[in-house]
């Protein structure tokens, strides 16, 4: 998975989105500032389309409307707001498309300026982007790849708001905990990670290991034209990549991992290399 999926592309001519502090908005009145912001605000160099040619199958979204504009268009965003979440749909669904047999998860779970009807025009999107690709709730353990293959699956939508619970076809929030360690130091990091492990649920839902660093105001002060990447990132990325190497995928183990920049070390191939681990336990039980 990747952390803030559709951060590649954030606007600097945009407002400030309304994820952010009115303090913020204020210093953004100064150009400067909002080509500072997007140096912290990008967490990925790839595209949707490139993501998931690397392997990416699990995204993390945030959507806002944009207030003042008239309409009820959806847009991602992360401090500066990105594109419409409509184009994001249609350039994986293209993918789908192309590739039947590949799975996604797409996880809605921050909503900023949005009243039910924005949700109701997001939801449509939604099922008109994927139509009959869509899987709608089931126990989590009956979802196995042969269940999506028997179906023609591909997309199960995480949706963390009430409304979810009136379209089938939408997740609660609740199946796709993703706990936040929130912490600039690797080692607290990887120590919350392994805590949390301990912590999963073991049957039920879904997980996801965060395997990012978040910057503090400090940080930006200190680093404020040396942006996320290159403070926090590149320096960092080798060791949590250690740590992927080391788990082990299972009922007790790792499930989905999250990193910021996934195309800086062999991120998606080192996780997706522990699926045969499980193939190995299947041939031994055998």
């Amino acid at each position: 998975g990747s952390h803030d999926s559709f951060s590649y592309w954030v606007d600097e001519k945009s407002p400030v989105g309304p994820d952010q502090a009115t303090a913020i908005k204020r210093l953004a009145r100064i150009s400067l500032v909002k080509k500072i912001m997007k140096k912290w605000s990008v967490t990925q160099n790839l595209t949707f389309k490139e993501q998931l040619e690397s392997g990416i199958r699990y995204f993390d979204l945030r959507v806002s409307s944009k207030p003042g504009e008239i309409g009820q268009e959806i847009y991602f965003i992360h401090g500066l707001f990105g594109i419409k979440v409509w184009d994001g749909l249609t350039e994986i669904n293209t993918f789908l498309e192309q590739h039947p047999k590949e799975v996604i998860f797409l996880d809605f779970n921050h909503f900023y300026a949005m009243d039910d009807s924005h949700h109701f025009f997001l939801i449509n999107r939604i099922r008109s982007a994927f139509g009959s690709k869509l899987c709608s709730v089931e126990c989590v353990e009956y979802v196995t790849l042969q269940y999506m293959w028997e179906k023609k699956h591909q997309v199960l939508i995480f949706y963390h708001y009430p409304l979810c619970q009136e379209y089938p076809f939408l997740w609660p929030g609740n199946k796709m905990p993703a706990p936040w360690a929130n912490t600039t130091n690797v080692h607290k990091l990887l120590q919350f990670l392994e805590t949390t492990l301990e912590e999963r649920s073991r049957y039920g839902t879904f997980h996801v290991s965060q395997a990012i660093l978040t910057p503090r105001v400090r940080t930006i002060a200190r680093n404020l034209i040396r942006g996320l990447k290159n403070t926090l990132v590149h320096r960092n990325l080798p060791m949590i990549l250690n740590w992927v190497k080391a788990q082990k995928p299972g009922i007790k183990g790792v499930n989905i991992i999250t990193s910021d920049f996934v195309e800086l070390v062999d991120f998606a191939a080192t996780v997706i290399a522990l699926n045969d681990l499980l193939l190995e336990e299947d041939e031994f039980a055998t």
